[in-house]
């Protein structure tokens, strides 16, 4: 188990009014827009104080009371079994299981412990056993019905009857950790968003040894540093992609044990890799038997009660932040993954449908007054908050991310400068613009300064995480970039001796729209598997429409590892990319400077690192002498979109070598470079003068 940091602080030097004032003064101080807001601010920042000394009654650490997981649930104590859960609209609740014959049985029953709707069981150790499948059958005023305890951590599906039920886990031998963990983990994150599931090129499902064996060499060999990984949690329907969460403790079961997922995440910090656990704590799925909707035979046990705890568009439940006993349980969740599996950090998921009670749905956020209103939910506000600082405290170098597109302020300002604490959050704007050029705007009407504004548009003082596109363009319904752009010559005319304009254009842009995303991110890049070579096609989980078939529910690696199919210049093309970045640290020198932008050209050239990045997005001019303002002195060529190495056409030479020249008229100095249609070029300062 983690050890709280030496350096946390007790909880009563934490609140008080004086920390509550130094932090109001600080976001204020970092953006003055929001004054006319103080008050609001100032309330959150109190009630997330307050709430954190309601939950501790202000004696214990926020860590000890979010330890629900070692009180709640199945386990093996002091040599008998103990099983307790919280279940307050209850009458009565029974084990059940192979042991009692599967009905209610009085030797099986659980005795309800105190006013708060706590049940408890103790057997001793030779009533249950490794692998025995069991539930709860629990009765209530009016009805009754059969449920997975809430904090069980175990379950597994029937393949026959495709009915799920927890699971005894107690394996004789327990996995043994090998590899310590990443410390400290990287200041600039280059994240492989991954579903263990679908990463196989085979059509099945594949398992977390599996992807620890052939996945993580690739991750590791394309110069990613963080592993990101989707459904996790256990979910009833696979085709959710692991967002409709039914046992918030349990690691899926249809990729392996939760001794197999030890050793993908053991594994990936032994090759370098930091791992982050998408965490789906925005919704739950409506689901009662496996779920925990009606877990009591209350719709608002855990949720809220009425409209406002039904997720229309998700079909989903929505969680009752203000209520001790939720917190008590997501906050518990967030440190058994830390605890039990050593994850290095979460991504999590839907914050912007936590936040609004609108859940952000068909709402465009155009003015502070969006984020201070009557429907800002401030109990998920608070919730995550005190997430944020139980993950930290835990290991004071954990990963958090928000998925947020509201633009709420302050998400990603540390709680100590009047933020809610999260590390980063997704610049999912980006993705969602690349798409708008590509379906709607033909390439000669690009306006580049529109897209500068939206590569670079970010809060200051909160580090944002960009990409191009992630797992949401894959899916069916939508395309992924390269699917846009090349459409059906994708099928017949991706040999490196084929011939087809519009392989050429994907290509083309594929790479400029990957390295202009990277170069001008603020703190971090992500990509999901397969897109860096270009992965053919949609993502297609199981289902009845299409005859429950694997086909499109994995990754075609042999596209990309083949060297007569042109998918392998892409991947080579973002492997290289990486390196660039990893090795002049793009992402940790501050914001992108621009140099020239011209809409009419469709040239773009900006500074950063050290090195000047110049893109001609036009799709059929080249330009001979361009000048580009930069700094006096000698630049090389050291990364060229269009290199034969890369699928392209090979109209610059290799490190090519520039001096800058002086224009008297201006004062100033520039290149003159060759920029050629639809490429990028990277040029390296090498010092201020000949050698």
């Amino acid at each position: 188990m983690h050890k709280s940091s030496e350096n946390s602080r007790h909880p009563r030097t934490e609140g008080g009014i004086a920390a509550v004032s130094m932090r109001l003064k600080s976001a204020l101080a970092d953006d003055p827009a929001l004054t006319p807001f103080k008050s609001h601010l100032k309330r959150r920042l109190a009630l997330i104080e307050a709430t954190q000394k309601k939950l501790t009654l202000g004696k214990k650490p926020l860590e000890h009371f979010a330890a629900g997981h070692e009180y709640f649930g199945l386990h093996f104590r002091s040599g008998s079994w103990v099983l307790r859960e919280w279940a307050p609209n209850a009458t009565a609740i029974y084990l059940i299981g192979d042991f009692s014959r599967w009905h209610a049985d009085d030797a099986y029953r659980l005795t309800r412990i105190n006013t708060d709707g706590v049940w408890e069981i103790r057997l001793p150790p030779e009533q249950l056993h490794h692998g025995d499948l069991y539930r709860l059958f629990i009765t209530w005023r009016g009805g009754s019905g059969d449920r997975l305890p809430a904090y069980c951590r175990r379950v597994v599906q029937d393949p026959q009857t495709l009915i799920f039920n927890a699971q005894v886990w107690k394996p004789r031998n327990p996995y043994r950790w090998q590899s310590p963990e990443i410390e400290p983990t990287p200041d600039a994150l280059f994240i492989y968003e991954a579903h263990v599931g679908m990463a196989q090129d085979a059509e099945k499902v594949g398992t977390y040894r599996e992807f620890a064996a052939q996945v993580i060499p690739r991750i590791v060999r394309s110069g990613y540093n963080a592993l990101q990984l989707m459904a996790i949690q256990e979910h009833p329907y696979y085709a959710s992609f692991g967002y409709q969460v039914s046992s918030f403790f349990a690691p899926s079961s249809r990729f392996g044990t939760p001794e197999d997922l030890k050793y993908l995440i053991d594994t990936a910090h032994g090759a370098g890799l930091v791992v982050i656990m998408d965490l789906v704590h925005s919704h739950a799925v409506r689901n009662e038997v496996e779920g925990l909707s009606r877990f009591d035979g209350t719709a608002y046990q855990y949720f809220h009660e009425g409209a406002r705890g039904e997720h229309v568009a998700w079909n989903s439940r929505c969680f009752d932040y203000a209520k001790p006993q939720v917190l008590h349980f997501l906050l518990s969740n967030c440190r058994y993954w830390v605890d039990a599996f050593h994850v290095d950090g979460f991504r999590f998921d839907g914050v912007t449908s936590m936040l609004y009670t609108h859940h952000g749905l068909g709402r465009s956020f155009t003015s502070y007054a969006d984020y201070f209103n009557s429907q800002v939910d401030e109990s998920a506000l608070v919730y995550l908050a005190l997430a944020n600082r139980l993950i930290h405290r835990l290991r004071p170098r954990s990963i958090t991310i928000a998925e947020d597109i509201s633009g709420m302020p302050g998400l990603a300002r540390p709680l100590e400068k009047g933020g809610y604490g999260f590390d980063y959050r997704f610049a999912m704007g980006i993705a969602d613009y690349w798409i708008k050029l590509l379906k709607d705007v033909p390439d000669e009407n690009w306006h580049m300064g529109d897209l500068w504004h939206e590569l670079t548009n970010r809060r200051h003082g909160e580090k944002s995480i960009s990409y191009a596109e992630c797992h949401d363009q894959a899916l069916v319904g939508d395309q992924t970039l390269i699917f846009r752009m090349v459409g059906a010559d994708m099928y017949d005319r991706m040999h490196v001796d084929s011939q087809s304009p519009a392989v050429d254009r994907g290509m083309a842009l594929h790479k400029m729209i990957r390295l202009i995303t990277l170069a001008t991110a603020g703190h971090g890049y992500l990509n999901f598997m397969g897109n860096e070579f270009g992965h053919p096609e949609w993502i297609d989980f199981p289902r009845a429409g299409n005859n429950w078939s694997l086909h499109y529910a994995r990754r075609q690696w042999h596209l990309a590892d083949d060297e007569n199919l042109r998918y392998h210049f892409l991947g080579r093309f973002d492997r290289d990319m990486l390196r660039l970045a990893r090795k002049t640290a793009i992402l940790e020198d501050g914001a992108p400077q621009l140099l020239l932008e011209h809409s009419t050209h469709k040239i773009i050239a900006f500074t950063r690192a050290a090195l000047i990045f110049v893109f001609n997005f036009h799709p059929q001019t080249s330009f001979e002498h361009y000048r580009i303002t930069a700094p006096a002195g000698k630049y090389r060529l050291c990364f060229d979109s269009d290199g034969p190495e890369y699928g392209g056409f090979g109209r610059l030479a290799p490190a090519q070598e520039h001096f800058t020249l002086y224009d008297s008229s201006t004062e100033g100095n520039f290149l003159s470079l060759y920029l050629p249609c639809r490429t990028a070029q990277v040029l390296e300062y090498l010092g201020s003068g000949p050698d």
